[in-house]
Formats: C-alpha cells, structure tokens, sequence
C-alpha cells in the first residue's frame, strides 16, 4: 500500500509548496505578525522545487494505485481451506469469510479452540491451507 504514503506525501508537499501564496493571508487573518511573514518568504524561494517533487509522488501514488486496483480485478480469491487441527490432526474444509477475520476456530474432533499464531492474522493463515482472502489479494488484513 504504498501508493496512500505517496499520495501522501505528495499532499503535503504541494501544500508547503504553495504555501508563499496561502499562508501571508492566513496569518493576516488570524493577526500574525511580521516575523511569520518572514518564514513564508524563507519557503518561497524552494517552491518550485517543492511542486515538482508534490507533483512526482502524488504521479508516483496515482501510478501505483491504479496498478493495485488492476492487479486486485485480476485476481480470484480462493475461499476453501482445510483447517489442521495442531493438537489432534484433524482436517476439516470450511469456507472462509470474505469481509470479516476469523480469530477463533473449534475444532470438530478435538475442541480445542484455534488461535492464531505468531504474525498471522487469522485461523486460515496459521493453520489452513490457503491463506485468507485478503492476504491472497496481498490487502492489509483486518
């Protein structure tokens, strides 16, 4: 998801850019003094240099945006997965959920409740065969 960390940052830097014309009525308007006037004097002389590069990553996130959007189109998720119990071995297909986690899982055999473990963020990445729908679609999970 890096295109949000481009977009951004390039947000930000086009606002700093830009900020000669906005920031001396800003702070006019909320009764600022002449020193303040300085430091947007001080930015203006790096503004162009400011637009280019706001220009660059807002281009860069719009770029990888839409290549995600495309990559996600492409792409089905797989919803079986065969749960393995770790403390039996028991092995039952379920069907994932598609717009929610699952953090816990009874097993049928055994009933031991299935937590997940280490960095995974559900059941099915740490104990199915398929991971769950939005790591497939390489999504930040919930």
């Amino acid at each position: 998801m890096n295109y949000k960390k481009s977009i951004i940052g390039g947000s930000v830097a086009f606002i700093v850019a830009t900020s000669c014309c906005w920031l001396p009525a800003l702070i006019i308007a909320i009764g600022g003094g002449s020193t303040l006037l300085a430091l947007s004097d001080g930015l203006e002389k790096y503004s162009g240099a400011f637009m280019v590069v706001g220009v660059g990553l807002l281009g860069i996130g719009l770029y990888q945006y839409k290549a995600s959007k495309d990559r996600s189109v492409n792409q089905v998720a797989i919803l079986q997965s065969t749960i393995r119990c770790p403390a039996c071995g028991h092995q039952q297909e379920e069907t994932m959920p598609t717009n929610a986690c699952q953090y816990f899982y009874e097993c049928v055999a055994c009933k031991k409740i299935l937590r997940p473990t280490g960095n995974d963020c559900c059941v099915y990445c740490s104990y199915g065969t398929v991971p769950c729908p939005p790591i497939q679609m390489d999504e930040a999970c919930c």
